[in-house]
C-alpha cells in the first residue's frame, strides 16, 4: 500500500449467483482528493462502494483502505470512515443533537470530545438553534445537512458521499457543495457518487466511469471531456431538417435521443449559419461531462 492512497484496489471483482458485477477493477486514489465514481444504474458503482466501506466482501482482487486491508481489518477501517448515505436514516425518536450524540458513542468518543464535535458540527451544516428539535420538524435539506453532519462526528480521514443532493433544490445543493470544498481545505479525501453530472465536473479532481462492472475511462473532468467529445454542441428539439444539416457537415457528429438531435462539433459556425437560415431554432453549448458520459455508456434507459 503506497502511503499517498487513501484506496487502492487491484482485480477487485464481486459476484452474485455467478453474474459479475464488479470486474477486476483497479483504483488508485490519493489522500486530500474528492474523487467520483460515475455510472448508469446497474453499473457496479454501489457494490464497489460496499466493498470499499468493508461491508460487503469482495470475491477476487486486493483492496487497501487508509492503509488497512480490507475485508481483514474492516473495523479498525471503519473507524476513521464516514457516511453520507444515499437515503437519510436518522433515528425519529432522538432530536437532532442526540442523533449526533448518540451516533458519536458508537466511535466511543468520550462525552466531552461528543460534546465539543456537536457544537462545531451544528455550526458548520449551519443548523444552530435547532440543536433540541424533532426530526420531524426539519425540511428536507436540513434532514440532508444533519446526516452529513453525523457523518462527520468522529473527525474521518476518508468521506464516502452516495448521491448526497438527491432531490435537494438548488440552494442547498450549493451549500452542501461549499462545505465539500471546506472539507477538502481540511485535508480530507472524499469519494463521491451522484447522477447529476454537473456536480461531479464541479467537484471532483478525478473520477472514474464504470459500467456493466468495468471502468471505462478515468480521468480529470477537462480532461475527459477534451479527450471524447468535440468542444461545441447543439441541440435542436422536434425539428428532423437539422439533422439532414449535421448530416451533411463534414466534422459533425449528430446523435438523436427522443425527439432531440444533438450536432457535436469541432466548430459550429457553419451549422449555426445553416439553422438560422432555415428558421429552426436551437441550443449551442459547450460540451460538458454529460456528453462524455452518455457517449461511453449510451443514451438507452437502465432498469
Amino acid at each position: 500500500m503506497d502511503d499517498h492512497l487513501a484506496i487502492q484496489a487491484h482485480g477487485l471483482s464481486k459476484f452474485y449467483s455467478g453474474t459479475c458485477v464488479v470486474n477486476s477493477i483497479d483504483l488508485a486514489i490519493p489522500r486530500g482528493v474528492l474523487f467520483g465514481i460515475l455510472g448508469p444504474n446497474g453499473a457496479g458503482k454501489s457494490t464497489t462502494l460496499r466493498m470499499i466501506q468493508g461491508v460487503t466482501p469482495p470475491d477476487g482482487g486486493t483492496l487497501n483502505v487508509l492503509g488497512l486491508p480490507v475485508p481483514e481489518e474492516s473495523p479498525q477501517m471503519r473507524r476513521r470512515l464516514g457516511i453520507v448515505p444515499q437515503i437519510d436514516n436518522l433515528d425519529p425518536d432522538f432530536t437532532v443533537v442526540e442523533n449526533l450524540q448518540t451516533y458519536g458513542r458508537y466511535f466511543t468518543l468520550d462525552r466531552d470530545t461528543i460534546n465539543h464535535r456537536v457544537t462545531e458540527l451544528m455550526h458548520f451544516v449551519e443548523l444552530e438553534g435547532y440543536e433540541h428539535a424533532s426530526i420531524h420538524a426539519l425540511s428536507g435539506g436540513m434532514k440532508r445537512r444533519l446526516t452529513f453532519a453525523r457523518a462527520l462526528i468522529n473527525d474521518p480521514d476518508l468521506i464516502i458521499l452516495d448521491e448526497p443532493t438527491t432531490g435537494l433544490d438548488p440552494q442547498v445543493r450549493h451549500q452542501i457543495w461549499d462545505k465539500l470544498r471546506e472539507l477538502m481545505q481540511q485535508g480530507k479525501t472524499i469519494l463521491l457518487t451522484t447522477h447529476y453530472l454537473e456536480e461531479a465536473q464541479r467537484l471532483c479532481d478525478e473520477l472514474v466511469i464504470i459500467d456493466h462492472g468495468e471502468i471505462l475511462q478515468q480521468g480529470k473532468p477537462k480532461e475527459l471531456i477534451r479527450d471524447h467529445v468535440e468542444p461545441e454542441v447543439i441541440e435542436v428539439h422536434d425539428d428532423e431538417r437539422a439533422e439532414q444539416i449535421f448530416d451533411a457537415l463534414p466534422d459533425c457528429r449528430a446523435e438523436k435521443a427522443g425527439g432531440t438531435i444533438y450536432g457535436y462539433l469541432q466548430n459550429a459556425e457553419d451549422a449555426t449559419h445553416l439553422l438560422h437560415e432555415r428558421g429552426i431554432a436551437y441550443q449551442q453549448r459547450p460540451a460538458n461531462l454529460e456528453d462524455v458520459f452518455l457517449k461511453l455508456t449510451g443514451r438507452g434507459l437502465r432498469m
